[in-house]
C-alpha cells in the first residue's frame, strides 16, 4: 500500500507560481511513475504532467507545457510540480498519482494509476 499527500495549494493571482509537492510513503521500494492531474468542479480529471522513475520520460499536457515543470527527488519519495504564469483555467484541485507497472503510454490516463492523494486546491483569480 503507497499513501500519497499533496501540498503547496492555494489561491494566487493571475501571473502567479506555486509549488505543489508530493510525498509517497509505504511501500515505495519498486521503480514507479507519477503523475499529477487535476479536476476543475463539473469537468474530467485532466492530464497535467508525468514523470518516470529514472526521469528520463517527462510528459506535459497540451494546456501546461512551457509554465509547468515536473521533478522528482527518489531518494525522498517526492515529486513536484512548479508552476509559473498561472491563468484562471488552471483552478482545480490538483491529484498526485503513482503507478507501479507501467508503459509510458499509460501515464497520460488517471484510470492507469494504482494510487492517489487527497488532492489540494489551486486557485488562480483574474
Amino acid at each position: 500500500q503507497v499513501h500519497l499527500v499533496e501540498s503547496g495549494g492555494g489561491l494566487v493571482q493571475a501571473g502567479d507560481s506555486l509549488r505543489l509537492s508530493c510525498t509517497a510513503s509505504g511501500r515505495t521500494d519498486s521503480p514507479y511513475a507519477m503523475g499529477w492531474f487535476r479536476q476543475a468542479p463539473g469537468e474530467e480529471r485532466e492530464f497535467v504532467a508525468a514523470i518516470t522513475w529514472g526521469r528520463n520520460n517527462i510528459y506535459y499536457g497540451d494546456s501546461v507545457e512551457g509554465r509547468f515543470t515536473i521533478s522528482r527527488d527518489n531518494a525522498e519519495n517526492t515529486m513536484y510540480l512548479q508552476m509559473n504564469s498561472l491563468k484562471p483555467e488552471d483552478t482545480a484541485v490538483y491529484y498526485c498519482e503513482l503507478v507501479a507497472r507501467y508503459s509510458d503510454y499509460d501515464l497520460w490516463t488517471s484510470s492507469s494509476y494504482d494510487y492517489w492523494g487527497q488532492g489540494t486546491q489551486v486557485t488562480v483569480s483574474s
